[in-house]
């Protein structure tokens, strides 16, 4: 179906979210293959060209001749704020447009979605000197002393992303020493129209019904070289604080390569980050805006949304 794009403010897009280890790669594709469609990535850590395996990247096999786009692109030591994923999304959807396809944006990072459904905080530049001093600090105290600040400051925002990111704290912050007002502040006050519209698919499980595939899954990785994958990034990119090396896996695999703790022990550690971060995600998904929750590999019902909302836009757009 070639969709009328007018007004090109508001792009047509499909979303599907849901917790790691829940399938959407596999619904993803047959969608996919039922709609004409592309499928973009809406994940964080899935944008790091050095950790395929850790961070479940498709493989050529998995991706089922379906175009991907925004896997694998970045390096190590580079990272990437919602709204800059925003952008890069919002190019790859007019690009995928523009040949007649749907775009199908498929990640567990929740973030994403909201920023691309519901705008983006304008929040201003921040003085490189708070940037620097954040990153020193995070560098010499750790991240668990950084999040106990920001616990205290913006315990909702803390609330929804991890102990150890510190991507995520730094950002947040530098926005409050920056400008006296929270990161939640900002997105519930400073907000720019958003980019794209459509439906917010997420698959929705307990749990306890997928957390014992979570440990199968870390054991396949394992078995298909994440370990080795780990050793060579290490090479390339041995800075510790670099933004890549704060995903679930990667962290944890890199504490075994030097020598902190024992490969089980690693294996272990994996699994319960793993597990928690599948636990928040679940959280936030749920507390989200007009989501539609289905039930994994239910790709009748995520159809049934995905073609209402085609028809709707249509109707509205001509």
């Amino acid at each position: 179906m070639a969709l009328n794009t007018q007004p090109r403010t508001s792009l047509p897009v499909i979303c599907l979210g849901g917790p790691t280890g829940c399938g959407k790669t596999d619904l993803a594709v047959k969608m996919a293959h039922k709609l004409g469609a592309e499928i973009v990535n809406a994940d964080s850590r899935q944008v790091y060209r050095d950790f395929p395996i850790i961070t479940a990247q498709p493989s050529r096999e998995e991706q089922g001749g379906i175009p991907h786009h925004l896997f694998g692109f970045l390096e190590s030591h580079e990272k990437i704020s919602s709204g800059q994923w925003c952008d890069m999304a919002r190019e790859k959807v007019d690009e995928i447009l523009i040949r007649g396809k749907i775009p199908l944006l498929v990640g567990g990072t929740g973030f994403y979605f909201q920023t691309l459904l519901h705008g983006i905080a304008n929040i201003p530049p921040i003085p490189l000197y708070i940037s620097q001093s954040l990153a020193s600090r995070l560098r010499s105290e750790g991240p668990n002393a950084l999040f106990v600040e920001l616990e205290s400051i913006d315990p909702g925002y803390a609330a929804r992303i991890h102990p150890n990111d510190r991507q995520r704290i730094a950002r947040a912050l530098e926005v409050f020493e920056a400008t006296g007002k929270t990161f939640s502040w900002w997105h519930e006050n400073g907000m720019e129209p958003p980019l794209c519209r459509g439906p917010l698919i997420v698959v929705d499980e307990k749990l306890s019904a997928f957390e014992a595939g979570l440990l199968i899954r870390i054991d396949n990785m394992l078995a298909a070289g994440a370990v080795e994958e780990a050793r060579q990034a290490m090479e390339k990119c041995p800075e510790r604080e670099a933004p890549a090396w704060n995903g679930i896996g990667c962290a944890d695999l890199r504490s075994f390569l030097e020598n902190e703790i024992s490969l089980e022990e690693s294996r272990s550690q994996w699994f319960r980050n793993t597990r928690a971060y599948a636990k928040r995600q679940l959280t936030w998904f749920r507390g989200g805006r007009q989501a539609h929750f289905i039930a994994p590999n239910d790709l009748e019902n995520a159809l049934k949304i995905t073609k209402k909302f085609l028809v709707e836009f249509e109707k509205q757009a001509s």
